[in-house]
């Protein structure tokens, strides 16, 4: 059995799992812009503003991939 996506709500927390992250995805659309971290064993998603983003992405040590 697969187990979904989880999402996440806190910008603390992300930054936290990113340090365990595979690679991290980053898909804008419109308003909003989809981080989702690929760890080992699970998929987290983050939805947040281009501008929180794009400093959220400048401090993320995993290889980025924009989709």
């Amino acid at each position: 059995m697969k187990k979904l996506p989880s999402e996440i709500f806190d910008e603390e927390k992300f930054l936290s799992l990113a340090e365990f992250a595979v690679h991290c995805r980053v898909k804008r659309v419109k308003d909003v812009v989809k981080l989702k971290l690929r760890t080992k064993k699970r998929l987290y998603t983050y939805k947040t503003d281009p501008a929180t983003a794009d400093r959220l992405v400048r401090n993320l040590t995993c290889d980025i991939i924009e989709l």
